[in-house]
């Protein structure tokens, strides 16, 4: 194949790399204004308080990001919802978009470049993989500094609520004077009750958008409190307090399994590392192992042991606090 016909190919191939992840980055805070405006107005087509998941829902319209393949997904678990927790601005139309089209991509650079065919879902699954692993690791962080957080803004609104401040004026407070991701989403638990959003739901709707236990127990302390009564502001403390100790036994965890860890991660490598390095050294003595049966059986034993070494190592070093 012509040299110049590879560059050509892998150029192409980067630019739409680049432009997959510019739609995943790239907001639509425009659309989103005109939703809530629509919503507020009573305009055709709004939204109701309701979400799809039953959780308060002030941004989006009935048909935003819908599609048959976007609905097949939703059956294996909430595609928006996974979108909202990690605070990426897209529609799970346009992630299911960018996963498809990089996943084709990937298969015609292996099938322009005139490696094996066998490689082709291969590298289609890397590259598909990539908008979801983005998603999945900016979930992660966005929940653990969340999580981080939520200790300091629970004295916040305890000290706001001794100081004779409303609850609400607590949840502004924290808005105000706390960082992201914890003040937009107090932030915006205050603005939905000032719209008119029960306090209730609006707390349901922030723990749906942060999948975070102690947060889940705030809320239910809240709600309780304000059906039966009590001292808000000491419960909040013991939270706090509660929290922060998780915090502590975490890190011993996290330390005494170090080295567990580690071990995995190199354990888990080696096998791939290694099959890497004997095809660059000698090809035909790797590839007997996609030709012959007895290879692909112990190619297909291999494969499953590793996923089952990684499943044991997990459960192992994973600790609950």
């Amino acid at each position: 194949m012509s040299p110049l016909i590879i560059i050509a190919i892998v150029f192409v191939a980067v630019v739409t790399l680049v432009a997959a992840f510019g739609a995943m980055m790239a907001g639509n805070r425009a659309s989103q204004a005109e939703d809530r405006l629509d919503f507020l107005t009573g305009a055709a087509g709004a939204t109701t308080m309701k979400g799809q998941d039953g959780t308060s829902l002030m941004l989006g319209t009935a048909a935003e990001g819908k599609t048959a393949a976007v609905d097949f997904l939703n059956r294996f678990g909430d595609i928006q919802r996974f979108l909202s927790q990690a605070n990426v601005s897209i529609t799970a139309g346009q992630f299911l978009a960018a996963t498809i089209g990089l996943g084709a991509v990937g298969a015609l650079i292996i099938f322009t470049l005139g490696l094996p065919f066998y490689f082709a879902p291969l590298a289609a699954g890397v590259l598909g993989s990539l908008p979801f692993g983005y998603v999945f690791i900016a979930r992660k962080r966005r929940v653990g500094a969340f999580a981080k957080q939520l200790p300091d803004a629970l004295e916040l609104v305890s000290r706001a609520l001794r100081a004779g401040h409303s609850l609400a004026a607590g949840f502004n407070l924290v808005g105000d004077e706390m960082p992201q991701p914890i003040s937009g989403e107090f932030a915006r638990c205050y603005e939905e009750q000032n719209l008119g959003i029960p306090l209730e739901e609006a707390l349901e709707g922030m723990t749906e958008r942060v999948p975070n236990l102690d947060l889940r127990f705030f809320a239910t302390a809240v709600i309780l409190q304000r059906q039966t009564g009590g001292d808000l502001a000491e419960i909040l403390d013991k939270i706090g307090h509660l929290v922060r100790e998780r915090f502590q036994i975490f890190g011993q965890i996290q330390a005494l399994t170090g080295e567990g860890r580690l071990s995995g991660i190199v354990l888990l490598a080696l096998p791939p590392v290694l099959f890497v390095v004997m095809y660059r050294l000698n090809p035909d003595y790797v590839m007997v192992l996609f030709t012959d049966e007895i290879g692909k059986l112990m190619l297909t034993g291999a494969v499953f042991m590793q996923l089952a070494g990684a499943f044991v190592i997990k459960k192992i070093i994973n600790i609950k606090v």
